[in-house]
C-alpha cells in the first residue's frame, strides 16, 4: 500500500518530468495545482485514492471555477496519475470517467469570431508598405499563431519559394529584456503553409530587414499583449463585430478551419498542439456542433435507401 500523499506524489512528478522540459510560465501553473491540490486534499495519500474520492476533489474545486479552468486542473492530475499507474504505484486510473463541472460563469469576450465577422474584420485592417500591427493581426487571422510565437518571427523564418512559415522560437515578451526563447513545446515547432497573398506581402515587407531580427520588434522595445489588444478592439468596433482579443483570433482561425471541413489532427498539428486531445477540450463546441450536422446528413442520406 502506497501512504505517500498524493500532492507530495505530485511535487515529485512536476519537479521530476515538467521542470525544464516546459517553458517557465507553464511550470508555474503546475505549481499553482499542486497549491491546489495540498489546499484541497492535504491527507489524501495515493493508496486511499479511487474514483469516488478524485471526483469529490474535482467537484469541490468546481464550486468556484469555470468549465475550462476544471478541464485544465483535471489535465495537470491526469497526466501524473496515468504516470503513477504505469510505475504500479497506484492499481487502477481513478480519473477514469471523471466528469468535469464548474459553476463560475464570467463576462468574458468573445472567444472567437464567425467566417462573416472574420471577414468583416480583415476589411478594416489597414494593410500599407510599412510594418503594422495591423500586419500582426492578419497573419495571426491567418496562421492562428500564438502571441508570442509572431513576435518571434524573423525575415528568415519564411520561406517565400514553398509559401510556408516555420515555427521554431518565440519571444519572450513578459520580460523587460526580450530575448528568443525555445517554442512551448516540441510541437509547436512546425511549418504553416501560407496563402499566396500573404506570402508576396510578408516578402515585399521584410526584403530589407536583418532576417535573424524579430519583425514586430525594433530596437528592443517591450511588447504588450495590451498593445496589440487595443488596436483589435478599434477595428472590431468598426467593424460593428463582437470585440475579441489576440487570442480570440487564433480560437477564430481554428474554428473557421473546422467548420471548413479540416480534420482535428491537421488543426492541431496548425496550432502546434502537443496533442489532438487538447484540441478537442478547446473546440469541443464547434466539434458538438458539428457532429449534429454530420447527424443530419446521416439521416437525410440513409432515409433515401430503400
Amino acid at each position: 500500500m502506497n501512504k505517500q500523499l498524493f500532492w507530495e506524489y505530485f511535487e515529485e512528478w512536476i519537479e521530476l518530468y515538467k521542470n525544464g522540459a516546459v517553458r517557465p510560465v507553464t511550470f508555474a501553473k503546475y505549481q499553482i495545482t499542486l497549491r491546489t491540490l495540498k489546499k484541497l486534499a492535504p491527507n489524501v495519500t495515493l493508496d486511499q485514492l479511487d474514483r469516488k474520492l478524485y471526483q469529490k476533489i474535482i467537484n469541490e474545486y468546481a464550486k468556484n471555477h469555470e468549465h475550462q479552468t476544471v478541464i485544465d486542473f483535471n489535465r495537470h492530475l491526469k497526466s501524473s496519475l496515468i504516470d503513477a499507474l504505469d510505475d504500479e504505484l497506484i492499481k487502477r486510473d481513478p480519473t477514469r470517467k471523471v466528469v468535469i463541472k464548474g459553476t463560475i460563469i464570467r463576462n468574458h469576450k468573445k472567444k472567437y469570431l464567425s467566417q462573416k465577422e472574420l471577414i468583416k474584420l480583415m476589411r478594416e485592417l489597414e494593410i500599407g508598405p510599412r510594418i503594422s500591427w495591423d500586419y500582426f493581426i492578419l497573419l495571426v487571422a491567418k496562421t492562428g499563431l500564438r502571441f508570442s510565437e509572431v513576435l518571434g518571427l524573423t525575415a528568415k523564418d519564411f520561406d517565400f519559394e514553398a509559401r510556408t512559415l516555420n515555427v521554431n522560437k518565440t519571444w519572450d515578451y513578459k520580460s523587460k529584456i526580450g530575448n528568443f526563447i525555445p517554442t512551448k513545446n516540441d510541437s509547436s515547432i512546425r511549418k504553416i503553409p501560407i496563402d499566396r497573398k500573404l506570402n508576396t506581402q510578408f516578402k515585399h515587407l521584410t526584403k530589407k530587414m536583418n532576417v535573424s531580427k524579430p519583425i514586430f520588434v525594433q530596437k528592443q522595445q517591450r511588447i504588450f499583449n495590451s498593445t496589440i489588444n487595443n488596436r483589435l478592439e478599434i477595428l472590431c468596433k468598426r467593424a460593428n463585430i463582437p470585440i475579441i482579443s489576440v487570442h480570440g483570433l487564433r480560437h477564430t482561425h481554428a474554428s473557421v478551419l473546422l467548420y471548413a471541413g479540416v480534420s482535428i489532427a491537421s488543426v492541431a498539428r496548425r496550432l502546434g498542439h502537443s496533442s489532438i486531445t487538447t484540441t478537442q477540450e478547446t473546440y469541443l463546441h464547434v466539434i458538438r456542433e458539428l457532429d449534429n450536422q454530420d447527424n443530419n446528413k446521416i439521416i437525410n442520406y440513409i432515409s433515401t435507401l430503400k
